[in-house]
């Protein structure tokens, strides 16, 4: 990130447009001490050293360097890495030819020459200039006669009629051959190469080298989307920490370890960040694998991912991954209930409702005396999934919210379960001044559940909203009676029969038409 060394690689970047207004590749020659482009010196240094950059080309072997049209945007920075790296390099580390060839360029091509077949002198220099075999040139050996072969050139037709020509079947299984172990993942061969060496070796110095390695392998195979392969690793190394022969505690710690690098935070924020923002996914296979390497610690991460993930593609596979961690880690699960995090904390309540999770009440308790009212909804949502008596005696203190999503929730899991512990703060809800402020929805569930448990023992209260009079005959709000009238039919006893009847002949059309409906459902 130097912001000089950042100019100077747009600099060059930007230079190579003037060329590529005139041609489309720069043609090299390469001498000891010059470049050359169209026998033009273009670079000349004088002295012979590491420093000198036609020397350290030419000691290596090559003799031209062609650059092509697109070179200077993605190769030139490897190109200047490799000179580096071959100027500081030691004489058992590779040359640069090798380094070229394993970076395998482009809009990169050069021609090299063996420096040992270079140096060496021709056969004949002893003889004398006269008695020296003329060369052939290209017209005389095209006029030779057919029996007349170039010296040193060995021609099939020699060979087509030997016992040792290969038939048809030989060489299709030479082809397939190949052909199988060209497409043979490498990776996976490495890995278990890694591991065998393990097992067999116990001398803890070996050791050491093999858990570093395999700890940087993961990284790398990671940022390589070679998922399949980062699964094989985790899987590969949890069986070596069981099975290794002489292991110590230390190693078997290490390798059980390597699955955590990829549930930490950071580094599976950036993996499921990638996969999202992907063009195309890796096979559901090698999601799946990698997915079920994933440790408790990150459940968290995969919470928040999964309220901001715009891969279709890639939801159920997280999804799965998500209801298996949660599943197999209800401990864990619960403790996220009180994370600071709102996306994490409510998929955690939502969760441990699907799994019926006892252990989630007493937290969920605390989210009830919280501030957050979408919080404590989904508490209750998650409450009424669990339904043991704990969580029935929590949804109880519901009744009574501030928010009336969340009282609505809490009557009608009540009302559902007929928990008849609540007949007595419901009993004053009914007959408290707040409910006839309420809208209709919450007083028609407030006196289903109040129907739904009183018994005969309500039917003089209900009677007395249904049809008794006030101060001056005035009678309870229409909406009020008719929601006495529909708890009335729930009871559906004989004095509460007769109590609606005497409603019968009411003027008020909602409340008729309830106390008509109530006798329908009492009947």
């Amino acid at each position: 990130n130097n912001p000089i060394y950042l100019r100077a690689i747009e600099a060059l970047r930007q230079s190579f447009l003037a060329i590529w207004a005139q041609t489309d590749e720069i043609q090299l020659s390469v001498t000891e001490t010059e470049l050359r482009w169209s026998d033009v010196p273009v670079l000349v240094e004088a002295t012979k050293s590491t420093d000198s950059l036609p020397w350290l080309f030419f000691k290596d072997g090559i003799r031209e360097v062609v650059v092509q049209r697109g070179f200077e945007e993605s190769e030139v920075v490897g190109l200047l890495d490799i000179v580096q790296r071959s100027r500081n390099a030691a004489p058992e580390q590779d040359d640069l030819l090798t380094m070229l060839w394993e970076k395998d360029f482009l809009n990169l091509r050069y021609r090299f020459v063996d420096l040992t077949v270079e140096s060496t002198a021709p056969l004949d220099t002893s003889l004398p200039a006269e008695s020296r075999p003329a060369e052939a040139t290209p017209q005389a050996l095209e006029e030779a006669p057919p029996e007349m072969a170039r010296p040193g050139v060995v021609s099939l037709d020699d060979f087509d009629s030997t016992l040792y020509f290969l038939d048809e079947n030989e060489l299709q299984y030479l082809t397939d051959a190949v052909r199988a172990e060209y497409a043979s993942d490498l990776r996976r061969n490495v890995v278990a190469i890694l591991f065998d060496v393990f097992e067999q070796q116990t001398d803890d110095k070996v050791r050491d080298e093999i858990c570093a390695i395999v700890d940087n392998l993961m990284l790398h195979l990671l940022s390589a989307a070679q998922l399949s392969t980062v699964a094989l690793l985790i899987r590969e190394a949890l069986a070596t920490a069981e099975r290794g022969r002489e292991i110590t505690p230390a190693h078997a710690r290490a390798l059980r370890a390597i699955p955590d690098r990829l549930s930490a935070p950071e580094a599976l924020a950036q993996l499921l960040q990638a996969l999202d923002e992907a063009a195309e996914l890796p096979p559901q296979q090698e999601l799946s694998e990698l997915f079920e390497q994933l440790r408790p610690s990150a459940l968290a991460v995969v919470f928040v991912w999964l309220g901001k993930l715009q891969n279709a593609a890639l939801r159920p596979m997280l999804e799965a991954a998500a209801a298996r961690l949660a599943s197999a880690h209800t401990n864990d699960l619960v403790k996220l209930i009180g994370d600071p995090n709102p996306v994490v904390s409510h998929e955690a309540i939502r969760r441990a409702g699907d799994l019926k999770t006892a252990a989630a009440v007493p937290p969920l308790l605390r989210i009830m005396t919280e501030d957050d009212a979408a919080a404590r909804l989904a508490a209750v949502t998650s409450l009424t999934e669990i339904g043991s008596p704990s969580a029935l005696q929590v949804i109880e203190r519901a009744v009574e919210d501030a928010e009336r999503d969340v009282r609505l929730a809490a009557i009608r899991a009540l009302t559902a379960r007929k928990y008849r512990p609540v007949l007595p703060r419901i009993e004053a809800v009914v007959k408290g001044k707040a409910l006839r402020e309420a809208n209709l929805t919450e007083k028609m569930a407030v006196f289903e559940l109040y129907g739904a448990l009183c018994g005969d023992a309500g039917v003089p209260q209900l009677d007395d909203i249904l049809n008794g009079k006030g101060f001056l005959g005035r009678r309870e709000d229409p909406e009020l009676r008719a929601c006495a009238a529909m708890a009335l039919g729930k009871i559906g006893s004989r004095i509460a029969t007769d109590s609606l009847r005497k409603a019968t002949t009411e003027k008020e059309v909602l409340v008729r038409n309830a106390v008509s409906r109530a006798l329908r459902s009492g009947s």
